[in-house]
């Protein structure tokens, strides 16, 4: 099970950490994901953590404002959003698969399990 957490109301310019606990299993060995849906989109990728290398792919628009990362003592992924704009506004989902590889990170189908998601809102 994933539970994500940490959304808000914030700013432009701002930062929220978004986290997203993982229970039932150990996170290690599992590559994990964020991805988010704004309102009235498709749900669209964010960022990955491949399970071994430690390999992070980013969506290009949110490179150097975003960082996926994994606190294995917690068993939680973490997303750390800063200068955050009005287009980051969404429901924001944490996944996770044991099995994905790692050209198909960026594909929403791909992943096996889901977190409920966390509604981040952006002020102008």
């Amino acid at each position: 099970q994933l539970q994500a957490s940490g959304g808000g109301l914030v700013q432009t310019g701002g930062s929220l950490r978004l986290s997203c606990a993982v229970s039932g299993r150990t996170l290690s060995g599992y590559s994990v994901a964020w991805f988010r849906q704004g309102p009235g989109k498709e749900r669209e990728f964010v960022a990955a953590l491949f399970r071994t290398g430690g390999t992070t792919v980013y969506a290009d628009s949110l490179k150097g404002r975003f960082t996926i990362s994994r606190d294995t003592s917690r068993n939680t992924v973490l997303l750390q959003m800063n200068n955050l704009k009005p287009e980051d506004t969404a429901v924001y989902y944490c996944a996770a698969s044991s099995r994905i590889i790692l050209s198909s990170l960026r594909v929403s189908s791909s992943w096996n399990y889901w977190g409920q998601g966390t509604l981040v809102t952006v002020s102008s």
